[in-house]
């Protein structure tokens, strides 16, 4: 078995032993007291997994994106809102990472990450955009008493913000900048003011606390990461946000089926020898969880594909947007059904929450994928570039 082979496989057996002794335990509880998933976030620090990612030459594990994209989909197995705080800090490590471009301040920055296991939270969606996060309203203001910039963002939701040890941040370039002209700024939880808006006490993923906040620091222009946010968001936090999260949620939906699956076996075993009714409808599900896998599966390969190829043109492309925004669509729709479909099979038992065949925390957590970036925004979107895309 080679090293990188060895590694990955190492990483995987320690996300599963956390999804089974830490995610799944608590999960129940994360969901109804609307907490943050400490006991899963703490251990996935003991094993070092908040630096994954991150290149052995900076002091990180290494291990490849489809490797993180695996990880969240067994996290989101046992518990959606660890899963997705999981996934949200990978978004922003593995988006420094693919933009370094040779920013001394960042790498010292990924160094700490590895070192220290910090969390990384992000702020990208902003009052008064309408949910587009291609244009900002806060800009970066420079200082007249010294070199560094200021500014204050008012953001209707920063998930795990108060837990969080660093935020991630888009905002105009300077006051006098485009809507557009967006630029990143990774700020530390030293630097930053949040003054809560607004309460969170939501239908699903309840353990992310994603309240409100206005979000206000004081930062060095070295901690403008030196890629625009267009060429950043195309290449990589728009296609990894909508794969990793896709993975997620098919880890829910594949849990909800496992559950149904248990309650037909349960159901086979009172009368052996007989096919319970509702194994038909078991088979219908697996049916739509399959569809559900082979979109999540085709989407990492042609990632993979777009980033191996010299300067990661083909990221940049109108195909290649329409790809990644059909993926979220797809998968944000599909999860649910899934999950509505375990529903129909375990009847009462699965509608019930204090039963092993329970899916009322598996439905509600993925209802909330459609509104994560809304589909309608998205949709409007993909029909602009339909426009004017020549080869989708």
């Amino acid at each position: 078995m080679s090293v990188s082979v060895d590694r990955e496989r190492g990483f995987l057996d320690a996300i599963g032993r956390i999804a089974d002794e830490h995610a799944a335990p608590n999960a129940d509880a994360v969901d109804r007291e609307a907490r943050f998933p400490a006991e899963t976030i703490d251990a996935l620090r003991e094993t070092e997994a908040l630096s994954a990612f991150i290149p052995p030459d900076l002091g990180g594990g290494g291990v490849a994106f489809e490797t993180i994209a695996a990880a969240c989909y067994e996290l989101g197995r046992r518990c959606g809102a660890s899963a997705m705080i999981y996934a949200m800090h990978q978004i922003q490590v593995v988006t420094i990472v693919r933009h370094l471009d040779e920013a001394p301040w960042f790498e010292e920055y990924l160094r700490r990450v590895a070192g220290e296991q910090r969390l990384i939270a992000s702020a990208t969606s902003e009052v008064g955009t309408g949910g587009d996060m291609g244009r900002s309203v806060a800009a970066l203001t420079p200082m007249t008493d010294s070199e560094g910039a200021s500014f204050e963002k008012q953001a209707p939701t920063v998930s795990y913000g108060e837990h969080a040890d660093d935020l991630f941040v888009t905002l105009r370039r300077s006051p006098d900048a485009e809507p557009s002209d967006q630029v990143v700024v990774l700020a530390s939880r030293d630097q930053i003011k949040l003054q809560q808006t607004g309460t969170w006490d939501p239908l699903g993923m309840r353990g992310t606390c994603s309240p409100g906040f206005i979000v206000s620091a004081e930062v060095l222009p070295e901690q403008v990461l030196p890629t625009p946010f267009s060429r950043v968001s195309a290449e990589s936090m728009v296609p990894v946000s909508h794969i990793l999260w896709s993975h997620l949620w098919l880890g829910i939906a594949t849990d909800a089926f496992d559950r149904a699956r248990a309650f037909v076996r349960a159901a086979a075993r009172q009368k052996p020898g007989e096919t319970p009714p509702v194994a038909l409808r078991l088979s219908h599900l697996m049916s739509e969880l399959s569809l559900l896998r082979a979109e999540v599966s085709s989407a990492l390969s042609e990632f993979n594909e777009a980033s191996a190829e010299p300067g990661r043109e083909r990221l940049s492309t109108l195909a290649c947007a329409l790809r990644f925004n059909n993926l979220k669509i797809a998968a944000s729709e599909q999860a649910p059904r899934v999950c509505q479909a375990a529903l129909g099979v375990c009847g009462i038992m699965g509608y019930k929450n204090d039963t092993p065949f329970s899916v009322g925390r598996h439905l509600r957590d993925t209802m909330s994928a459609c509104l994560m970036v809304a589909n309608e925004r998205i949709h409007q979107t993909n029909a602009s570039l339909l426009l004017i895309a020549k080869d989708v």
